[in-house]
């Protein structure tokens, strides 16, 4: 039985790594990897996703396991297209919030800083003063959790016999997202912290990967909402 359990869990492990590249994840967090100039920021997004991911999972899934029950399909399809909203916000963002200055970083209190100094030709130096929170990428792991949560907890209950299984399967489950996310945000990262110091490429590949994010998450609406019928099943 012990030797089925591990089995199982080592499964969990593998699914949760494979679950991590999934292209709505991916795409969304390199919205957030696209801003950061140092590559341990950017694999730091990675985690935090993966922490604000799994604590979703894991109340949702704790919940319905004791109850016994199921998200409703409707409610499951309208999660997946709050994703959608958040890819397309992300993209739009990312691609909005880019401006062709000189900027450097600083630390205050463990919150990074950017400076920007704008270069307007005889003019004086001004200066913006932005923030870089990795709130925000717990956030998008909180909002992917949610929207995933329907299909972990048919796949927790069908792999698991007891309360305490699911959670470790869960927890592990996780912990292999966390993990795989971690890795593809410092891939994600390489080329943005590569270009910091070339404005005009670094612009480029910003707001690529916003437009990425903005077809992206339109076609993820679209498809759900259309072509899944969720727009329907809103009007009935």
């Amino acid at each position: 039985m012990e030797g089925s359990l591990l089995s199982i869990l080592f499964l969990g492990f593998i699914l949760g790594i494979k679950h991590a590249i999934e292209p709505d994840h991916v795409i969304a967090v390199s919205t957030i990897a696209s801003q950061s100039k140092k590559l341990w920021r950017s694999s730091l997004a990675g985690v935090f996703w993966g922490i604000g991911h799994t604590a979703t999972l894991f109340l949702v899934g704790i919940i319905l396991i004791i109850m016994k029950g199921n998200i409703p399909e409707e409610w499951a399809m309208s999660f997946e297209f709050l994703v959608g909203i958040m890819l397309v916000y992300l993209g739009i963002a990312s691609i909005l919030s880019f401006k062709k200055v000189h900027h450097h970083e600083h630390q205050h209190n463990e919150v990074v800083h950017d400076h920007f100094h704008h270069r307007a030709e005889g003019a004086p130096h001004l200066h913006e003063h932005k923030k870089i929170s990795y709130r925000k990428s717990l956030l998008i792991g909180l909002v992917h959790g949610l929207g995933g949560s329907a299909a972990m907890v048919l796949l927790t209950m069908s792999s698991v016999t007891s309360v305490w299984e699911g959670a470790v399967y869960i927890l592990i489950f996780g912990l292999g997202t966390t993990i795989g996310m971690l890795g593809f945000t410092t891939i994600i990262g390489i080329p943005f912290v590569l270009s910091a110091k070339k404005e005009s490429v670094n612009l480029k590949l910003t707001r690529i990967t916003g437009l990425i994010s903005t077809a992206f998450g339109l076609y993820y609406m679209y498809n759900l909402g259309v072509t899944e019928g969720l727009f329907k099943i809103w009007m009935q």
